[in-house]
């Protein structure tokens, strides 16, 4: 069973940078596609952006193109998500998961805790 925990989050400006780790416990995770989701107030759970196993491939939600980077390290059993430009419409709580398509919301465990992102003035 690999365990996934997020961190990172906090209070940003607008037009500010933060960078969001998922450190994975347990089993190895780098056979794994791993994905970041959001979901803010009221709103369902969306998928922002997933990296393949051997990071050879991305994939990000339009919002969000050209201003979050996913990577991994999968020595360190770590995937990040680099995010600039933040916007107030980025203000959610974020989670990692291991995913099947790395395109579609395909999460294959149970949600952890996530990590509180705002963005605000």
């Amino acid at each position: 069973q690999v365990q996934l925990v997020e961190s990172g989050g906090g209070l940003v400006q607008p037009g500010g940078s933060l960078r969001l780790s998922c450190a994975a416990s347990g089993r190895t995770f780098s056979p794994y596609n791993i994905g970041w989701f959001r979901q803010a107030p009221g709103k369902e759970r969306e998928l922002v952006a997933g990296i393949t196993w051997s990071g050879d491939w991305t994939y990000y939600v339009d919002s969000v193109k050209g201003r979050f980077t996913i990577s991994r390290d999968n020595a360190k059993k770590t995937v990040y998500l680099q995010m600039t430009s933040l916007k107030p419409e980025d203000t959610a709580v974020y989670y990692c998961n291991r995913q099947g398509d790395i395109t579609k919301m395909s999460p294959l465990d149970a949600w952890g805790q996530g990590t509180l992102v705002t963005v605000s003035s």
